[in-house]
């Protein structure tokens, strides 16, 4: 089956919603993905360095299945604040998992390392508040922005080597339902694209790095939508490919300097072919990723 991708992006999955706030002083940002109701979200990290918060409860088993929004920040762990503001914003709305204290958001979030490329500013709960009422349908923004303001990559070779990463996104069809994937690059090695493509510049095979290279400052973050009606189980499936396409695209990734992770939430009725949409979201991530770094490739650290 021939995939039709496009980079409407992530939003191109019906009440998908994504806002950004971004410090282009401080070299950090916000993303955040507003997800329609009910839904079901699932989540696996890889990268041996993970920053997150309330990832526990997507996992296989757990009681609660729907989510409200996903916030991605960097300012590495003190960016995990940034979900308090997406949380308030949730909770005016009257958003969130039923209680009988009234309803609590739910807002898994993850960060990345991003604090010695500008100010050492961390994104904070106002950002997060900034970013969500920032949300939108729209085509998701490119390049430098959100989470991805400060991001980098291609540093397994030296700081000689380093460019700017970004946030990037990309939807794939497989028949009436699609993936989108929206990716955050900032991995600790160099990039490619789907077909092999070299955009970092690096060898085909990475070798050992050649530098004392920064510990646990990297990751690369994905968030996955579908209009399938998935199960938890079967979103692992997708997951499973969104890190093979980041095995694909980042050499090397998974690394014990990278925290990667990938979410991935199912929030349409449609019935889907699983197989075909795990190869959908291998597609999607790896064009998000091309995209992220093809919008800041003649920029440098």
């Amino acid at each position: 089956m021939a995939f039709e991708v496009s980079h409407a992006g992530v939003t191109a999955i019906a009440g998908v919603e994504v806002g950004v706030w971004s410090d282009a002083t401080a070299r950090t940002g916000v993303t955040v993905v507003s997800v329609p109701e009910p839904n079901v979200a699932a989540f696996e990290a890889r990268g041996a360095a993970p920053g997150t918060r309330e990832v526990a409860l997507l996992a296989p088993g757990m009681k609660v299945e729907t989510i409200q929004a996903i916030c991605l920040a960097g300012g590495s762990a003190f960016g995990l604040a940034a979900a308090d503001g997406v949380m308030s914003e949730l909770a005016n709305e009257g958003r969130g998992h039923p209680t009988p204290a009234g309803p609590i958001p739910i807002v898994p979030a993850a960060i990345l390392f991003d604090l010695l490329v500008g100010e050492p500013t961390a994104p904070d709960a106002a950002a997060g508040s900034a970013a969500y009422r920032e949300r939108s349908s729209a085509p998701v923004l490119s390049g430098p922005v959100g989470a991805g303001t400060g991001a980098t990559v291609a540093k397994w070779r030296g700081l000689e080597h380093v460019r700017r990463g970004g946030q990037g996104s990309a939807n794939v069809s497989v028949g009436d339902v699609s993936v989108g994937a929206l990716v955050v690059a900032n991995a600790v090695g160099d990039v490619f694209s789907l077909e092999g493509e070299s955009l970092t510049g690096g060898p085909p095979v990475a070798g050992g790095p050649t530098w004392e290279v920064p510990d646990r400052q990297n990751t690369t973050l994905v968030v996955l939508a579908t209009d399938a009606a998935l199960s938890r189980t079967d979103l692992t499936r997708l997951i499973v490919r969104a890190h093979d396409a980041l095995g694909v695209c980042l050499r090397p990734a998974h690394t014990r300097y990278d925290g990667d992770a990938v979410f991935a939430v199912s929030c349409g009725a449609r019935p889907g072919d699983l197989d075909s949409l795990g190869e959908a979201a291998f597609a999607a991530t790896g064009a998000a990723i091309e995209a992220a770094v093809r919008a800041t490739q003649d920029g440098t650290r």
